[in-house]
């Protein structure tokens, strides 16, 4: 009789938890300490005991992982943009993981000159992230910043492009972004707290001065604030932001004055939020001042840039949300939302032209694309569909004509467009609100119940989840699996008001949206408890675990990636990354009213004696957003309450942190072990 694989159990060592006069025992909060052998030990355990499992399905999972990468064009390259005299591009070369970026001079026909090739730089790192490159005014020196632990930390150093040689200045723990002066010689960057990685200073560098001698700028003492610098387009501008999930505020300086003084912009003043953008004499101003839910857009001249002297350019309006806008030389271009699908609008600066590209689908994705050329004649901007691969197009201002500059190349043979059909649907929520669903199979589906259904949601920040287009995604609509996406209070699918619907104390909405969806698509037939998955990753993880023990009957199948799923404590400790800025989302529960509504949610706080389904559980060793032992506490509860027999795998990269492992191909692995974990669930093995 073949021996049974047995779990791995993570010892008892309870801990006593008490705020406002509650107390909760946690009995695994040792695992959070990963210089503790016996954490590393367990961690290995559950790694080995995740293989044992699906051990039957690693060949299955190597034919998953080819057939994905088999989609991707191995020898690919970006559109070239153009900035400063120079063609950008980024290159792909068959059988390497990493870009190289490269530029030619005036002309794309002009001799090519290598920038950066990463995979030479990333041969000697289990983990390699160039996280951004900065070329000075006069096109000579780049900075540029690298990761190669995943904690998010980058190291910034300066590259002369004309010998290339990279200079000693070595700058640690930033966010990796800088910032030039017009002087070629002063950079600006973002510098982190060592502890809780929150963005907290701007310092200013002398180009070949040692960067312990770095003059402090600014510094960010509310710790819900973060901070970034960066130029303007108009190139006249340094620019400094702070934020946090509620307000901002700006400050300017000359960039051809770097050792001036920064000028704030507009103050802060709670929940004001607004961003900025430079033309001529005046800056463009997106802002939710007086009411301005959904934001409206409006101009200050630059000598005079406060509140009081806003005019305004575009009004608020109730069911149109502004997003983020573009400055050319001669127009301007709005990205808006309304009713969840996205709008590019087109105004002249002399007020003769105002009109919107048109755009025919319910599950499409429209954004603008990458504009660093002032001058340029065309808008480029990127396109796609659940069913179509994505476009980048060059709209023209003065001719309205469009040129599709690159669409994304599918191949394998095992994707022809007209096979595959998507929708859009709506549930109705327990509260009467409509949700909306998008959807996306192939063609011949019917709807009897027994398809399998992989729903997907975020839900929260106010971020948005597009129907956008994925190659890997064919793996399952091809072998019969219909893909959804919920779009949940919490994201702006429908407004700054979807989002605050979503949070704090309203934070249950989006758990119950997702149910409700879930529900919806049962009693429609698309799906059923049998053969319906939940997916979601980081807050999304914090999704699906609150819906698992909110209503664990629905599922066949969850996949939870680096979930934030230990809320209460997480919250509760300000020393972890993100949590101070994170109040204004999840709420402060050393105040009684927020830890008393976490507490309801809260996944880890609230698993219980009973059957959980099918669970797999993806995390990295060195995540900086959600630590580890979050999952890793969460994996070990759910071994000792659910009385089910259903699987709980737990995998751990040990190299990687939020986003997995940094390769292109090699993040294909993880996906390829979810995707058999979906499809052993439901018996399908080739």
């Amino acid at each position: 009789m073949k021996k049974a694989i047995e779990q791995p159990i993570a010892k008892k060592i309870p801990k006593e938890l008490k705020i406002h006069d509650d107390v909760r025992i946690d009995n695994y909060y040792w695992l959070n300490d990963k210089e503790n052998p016996d954490v590393i030990d367990y961690l290995n355990a559950e790694n080995a005991y995740t293989k044992q499992m699906m051990a039957h399905t690693e060949d299955f999972q190597k034919s998953l992982f080819e057939e994905m990468k088999g989609r991707i064009k191995e020898d690919d390259t970006t559109v070239p943009y153009k900035l400063n005299g120079y063609w950008y591009i980024t290159r792909y070369e068959k059988g390497k993981d990493y870009p190289v970026y490269i530029r030619k001079k005036k002309s794309l026909e002009a001799d090519e000159e290598i920038l950066f090739d990463c995979n030479e730089m990333a041969k000697d790192f289990a983990y390699f992230n160039l996280g951004s490159i900065s070329v000075s005014p006069d096109n000579k020196l780049a900075c540029f910043s690298t990761d190669t632990v995943s904690r998010r930390q980058y190291t910034i150093q300066v590259k002369n492009l004309l010998t290339g040689e990279i200079y000693p200045d070595k700058i640690l723990n930033t966010t990796g972004s800088a910032t030039w002066a017009n002087d070629n010689k002063t950079l600006f960057y973002t510098m982190k707290d060592e502890v809780t990685l929150r963005s907290h200073k701007i310092f200013k560098h002398k180009l070949h001065s040692n960067s312990e001698d770095d003059s402090l700028v600014f510094h960010e003492k509310d710790e819900t604030f973060n901070m970034f610098v960066y130029k303007s387009k108009s190139i006249k501008y340094i620019i400094i932001g702070s934020s946090s999930t509620l307000t901002s505020e700006y400050r300017i300086l000359d960039a051809d004055t770097p050792d001036g003084k920064f000028k704030i912009f507009q103050k802060r003043v709670r929940e004001l939020d607004y961003s900025i953008a430079h033309y001529k004499d005046h800056f463009y101003i997106i802002a939710n001042n007086d009411g301005a839910t959904n934001f409206k857009l409006l101009k200050v001249n630059e000598k005079k840039t406060q509140k009081e002297f806003w005019e305004e350019v575009i009004p608020h309006r109730e069911y149109v949300l502004i997003e983020d806008i573009e400055i050319f030389k001669d127009f301007l271009v709005v990205n808006e939302r309304e009713n969840g699908l996205n709008n590019l609008r087109i105004i002249s600066w002399d007020g003769k032209e105002d009109y919107y590209l048109p755009f025919e689908s319910e599950t499409y994705t429209a954004f603008i694309s990458n504009n660093p050329d002032f001058d340029s004649e065309a808008l480029r901007y990127g396109f796609n569909s659940l069913t179509s691969p994505s476009a980048i197009i060059d709209y023209n201002f003065y001719t309205k004509e469009s040129i599709i500059k690159k669409e994304q190349e599918v191949l394998g043979g095992d994707f022809n467009k007209s096979d595959y059909e998507s929708k859009r649907i709506w549930a109705t929520a327990r509260d009467g609100v409509k949700v909306p669903i998008s959807l996306v199979y192939k063609k011949g589906v019917t709807l009897n119940g027994e398809n399998p259904l992989l729903l997907y949601a975020y839900g929260s920040y106010g971020s948005t989840v597009d129907p956008s287009f994925s190659t890997i995604r064919l793996s399952l609509l091809n072998r019969g699996f219909i893909y959804a996406i919920a779009h949940v209070r919490g994201g702006e699918y429908l407004g700054r008001q979807w989002y605050e619907n979503g949070k704090l104390l309203s934070k249950l909405n989006t758990f119950h949206d997702f149910i409700d969806c879930s529900k919806h698509l049962i009693n429609q037939n698309y799906t059923s408890s049998k053969h319906l998955y939940a997916y979601g990753g980081s807050a999304g993880g914090l999704l699906v675990g609150a819906v698992v023990n909110m209503n664990p009957e629905l599922y066949n199948g969850v996949l939870a990636a680096v979930p934030f799923v230990d809320v209460v404590t997480t919250m509760l400790d300000d020393t972890i990354p993100l949590t101070t800025g994170e109040y204004d989302e999840w709420g402060n529960p050393n105040e009684f009213k927020f830890y008393n509504y976490m507490k309801l949610y809260s996944p880890y706080d609230n698993v219980e004696t009973k059957g959980y389904p099918n669970i797999l559980i993806t995390t990295g060793l060195y995540d900086s957003q959600v630590q580890y032992w979050e999952p890793a506490k969460w994996v070990a509860k759910l071994r000792e309450l659910k009385t089910d027999s259903n699987k709980l795998l737990f995998h751990i990269d040990m190299d990687s942190g939020h986003g997995g492992a940094s390769g292109r191909f090699e993040s294909l692995k993880e996906v390829a072990l979810e995707y058999a974990f979906l499809l052993d669930l439901e018996g399908i093995h080739c």
